[in-house]
């Protein structure tokens, strides 16, 4: 009798679940159908990331060893399109690649490829505050006081790794301008800090006793 109960239970379940599937037949193929597209599509999408990467880098590459002053116009070119990409590794060392070799002599055009990076490129966030601080550096020469404060404030008023070095660039600036009451500010700000670089800490401390002890 159980025996027969329990066949009588396992038939219902399997009716019920039949009826389940021809009920809902059309939503179900929808949902895997959906699936299936979305899966594909992650994958193709992952597939095309990975092959504009390869490009990427190849373009890189055969550009800046190609590099000699006869295919000075073609390099810059290549290189301003790298970084225009938006790409976290290769826009980066496209620009200091421009800096480093002195590709691009108009310098707003620089701040320009450096906003690119800082502004609209995904990046770690510790490597776009060295970006940040590699545009105060280069623009540390001719910038006023209040533009480079702009630049640098992203990194002075967080606890990034480059904190110190850019409170070093702004205490120095101050100094090389005879303003020694701003600069002694930052130099102390610096050997305060908990994770200050220690050679930059060492050179803040010399500082503060051989020229602003007074």
């Amino acid at each position: 009798m159980e025996e027969d109960i329990s066949i009588i239970n396992s038939n219902t379940r399997n009716q019920q679940i039949k009826d389940f599937f021809i009920k809902y037949k059309n939503k179900i193929i929808l949902i895997i159908l959906v699936l299936v597209i979305i899966l594909i599509s992650a994958y193709s999408f992952d597939n095309y990331k990975t092959n504009q990467k390869k490009e990427i880098s190849n373009n890189f590459y055969s550009t800046t060893l190609g590099y000699s002053e006869t295919t000075k116009s073609v390099t810059v070119n290549n290189l301003v399109e790298i970084i225009n990409k938006q790409d976290s590794t290769y826009s980066p060392l496209s620009l200091y690649f421009i800096i480093d070799n002195k590709l691009i002599s108009d310098q707003n055009e620089i701040n320009s490829l450096f906003d690119v990076l800082i502004d609209k490129t995904v990046l770690d966030k510790e490597i776009k505050n060295l970006i940040i601080y590699k545009k105060a550096l280069f623009n540390a020469d001719k910038a006023k006081e209040n533009d480079l404060l702009k630049i640098l404030n992203p990194i002075i008023n967080s606890q990034s790794v480059w904190k110190s070095h850019a409170l070093h660039l702004i205490a120095e600036y101050f100094y090389s301008q005879n303003q020694k009451k701003k600069a002694k500010e930052f130099f102390n700000q610096i050997i305060s800090l908990e994770n200050a670089n220690l050679d930059i800490s060492q050179e803040a401390k010399k500082r503060l006793n051989r020229d602003l002890s007074e």
